[in-house]
């Protein structure tokens, strides 16, 4: 009975030991990473086979033996997952439990109009370009927003993903952030201003993010748009006409290009351009309703990327003589 008992303890202590070896051995992966998908209603056994299906080389049922031994099998959470050469049993077991997804990272830049969104979304890696074929209005349509145009609608920022995600998820995500914003910088608008719609508000922020070369001078320059707006002036900037021109504009923006009509052309048409001309930031929201309390008219730039503001035609021809003729 001793020796029994002996020969059962060295078994158990043998078993324990390469037990231990086994889930914090490395897996002999054949590739530098593997992707691995774990679907929504995915079981322990289930989970185990898709880490084999992946191209893990490790038996599956000794794999959801561990899964299930450590009592955690029911916590495996679904998603998109990266291994590398130094992922075991053990730590696997562990990021699947966490839910430690494979996420890659988007960028939208202020000031980008929604052409260059798609542009980055279409490089964005591991992303499926769900949107590529479909038109802005489509794309609206789809993340219920019918009628609404795309531009300037999305909020910049860098959002994350989990590879493989759709890149309406992302543009979903960016919308909801806008939204938001918007409504926030709305609620703090001052009761003067002759901005009446949160639209016209986003339409007004994109054109002084595109405007702003200085962020101090944001306020300032919203002030100056509202203040020709109060008085039926034209606003009379170049960014909308570029933006009216589209894939027409060179670079350089000429004489016919500002005489040239396009409903974006605010030397031609009084009031705010029909749609926002791009995704401004929260200083320009915020800016766009709460101009600074100035009574300028016009502004130049200095050459340094702050701008020189006036208050009458008189002062503005002298500011663009200093500033931009050198005189």
């Amino acid at each position: 009975m001793r020796l029994f008992l002996y020969v059962v303890l060295v078994v158990a202590l043998l078993l324990g030991g390469g037990s231990y070896v086994w889930v914090n051995q490395p897996f002999a992966l054949s590739s530098a990473t593997v992707d691995l998908s774990i679907e929504p209603g995915t079981n322990g056994r289930d989970a185990a086979a898709a880490v084999v299906d992946a191209g893990v080389p490790v038996n599956a049922t000794l794999l959801y033996l561990w899964f299930r031994l450590s009592g955690q099998s029911r916590q495996i959470r679904a998603g998109s997952y990266e291994l590398d050469r130094e992922t075991t049993a053990r730590s696997l077991l562990q990021k699947l439990v966490r839910g430690e997804e494979a996420l890659r990272s988007v960028t939208l830049v202020e000031g980008w109009n929604f052409r260059q969104v798609r542009e980055a979304l279409a490089k964005a890696e591991q992303l499926k370009p769900d949107s590529q074929l479909l038109a802005p209005e489509a794309i609206m349509s789809q993340l219920g927003k019918p009628g609404v145009p795309a531009e300037g609608h999305f909020f910049p920022d860098t959002y994350t993903y989990s590879k493989g995600s759709s890149d309406m998820a992302v543009l979903k995500r960016a919308l909801h952030v806008m939204d938001k914003r918007l409504a926030a910088a709305w609620a703090l608008r001052t009761p003067q201003s002759p901005i009446k719609t949160p639209e016209d508000a986003l339409i007004l922020a994109s054109i002084v993010e595109k405007e702003t070369g200085s962020p101090k001078d944001r306020p300032s320059i919203a002030a100056v748009f509202c203040n020709r707006l109060q008085i039926g002036m034209r606003l009379q900037t170049d960014p909308t006409v570029i933006y009216g021109l589209g894939a027409s504009f060179d670079g350089d923006l000429r004489k016919r290009d500002l005489l040239t009509d396009t409903p974006w052309n605010t030397y031609t048409r009084v009031g705010l351009p029909p749609t926002p001309i791009a995704m401004p930031g929260k200083a320009s929201l915020l800016a766009a309703v709460q101009p600074a309390p100035i009574k300028a008219l016009y502004f130049v730039a200095r050459g340094n990327g702050s701008s020189q503001f006036s208050n009458s035609l008189d002062e503005h021809n002298r500011a663009v003589n200093k500033y931009q003729r050198g005189q």
